[in-house]
């Protein structure tokens, strides 16, 4: 691997942490820079998987501020999140991801639209919400696990969506949680992974260091930018990967 190679990596690795700790869209930037550098469709995701727990390193640690006084109802709902995880790696294990491939473009476009949809939702009172109506939120935080672990995309932005609806915290609070948890889902993954399939730790490592430096800037970005825009830039990545994910499905 060349100095230029590193540095691609790198480069790939801050837009992915960036859109990772912002959008939950880190694939769309650190999935294609593995492919560029020749690294087989299968394992770039799993190498992918490797760098991306430094995102969520990285958001952390930029948002403490947004995470005190949160970090029991975090790891409570992570809980769930990475029981999940490891159901859905078990999955992909015993079942190809194109199994499910036909769904995913519906299922991302939906998410993108409930990003804009669950914007209304935060002058709702959460506190009022009958107890089934709860169980169901963490059943789908469960299933969403089982989703991030089995195929993953925009998987994030669904567990930001669930989160606003069993919250009443503000966007970006409900952000830095979902960075945490994704994060958490994401490291089960990588530990099944590591003994399952073959990860490129080479190129990982330059590509983790963007990643965390990425995921370090996305919440002082958020800070100083109004949820509304945020919003429609989530929604907007969603509809763009959904069309990818069409296309590959049906077209390509």
């Amino acid at each position: 691997m060349t100095i230029w190679i590193a540095i691609f990596l790198l480069l790939g690795g801050v837009g992915g942490g960036l859109l990772s700790s912002i959008a939950s869209m880190a694939s769309l930037a650190s999935y294609p820079v593995l492919l560029a550098v020749g690294i087989p469709p299968v394992y770039a995701n799993v190498t992918n998987d490797a760098a991306l727990i430094w995102t969520s390193i990285g958001s952390t640690i930029s948002s403490t501020k947004e995470l005190k006084g949160h970090w029991k109802e975090t790891w409570f709902f992570t809980i769930f999140t990475v029981l999940g995880s490891i159901v859905g790696c078990m999955l992909l294990l015993s079942f190809p991801s194109s199994v499910f491939e036909k769904a995913v473009p519906f299922f991302i476009a939906f998410s993108g639209i409930m990003i804009l949809v669950s914007e209304k939702h935060n002058t709702l009172n959460t506190e009022k919400q009958p107890t089934w109506l709860r169980i169901v939120y963490l059943g789908t935080l469960l299933i969403m696990g089982a989703y991030t672990g089995y195929f993953g995309a925009a998987g994030g932005v669904i567990i930001l969506v669930i989160l606003t609806y069993i919250t009443n915290e503000k966007f970006i609070v409900i952000n830095a949680i979902k960075n945490v948890i994704s994060g958490f889902a994401n490291l089960v993954a990588l530990i099944i992974f590591m003994f399952t399939s073959h990860i490129y730790w080479l190129q990982a490592i330059p590509l983790a260091i963007g990643m965390f430096i990425g995921g370090y800037i996305g919440p002082a970005i958020l800070r100083h930018v109004p949820e509304k825009p945020v919003r429609i830039f989530i929604a907007t990545l969603a509809f763009v990967q959904s069309a990818y994910f069409f296309y590959t499905a049906y077209l390509g």
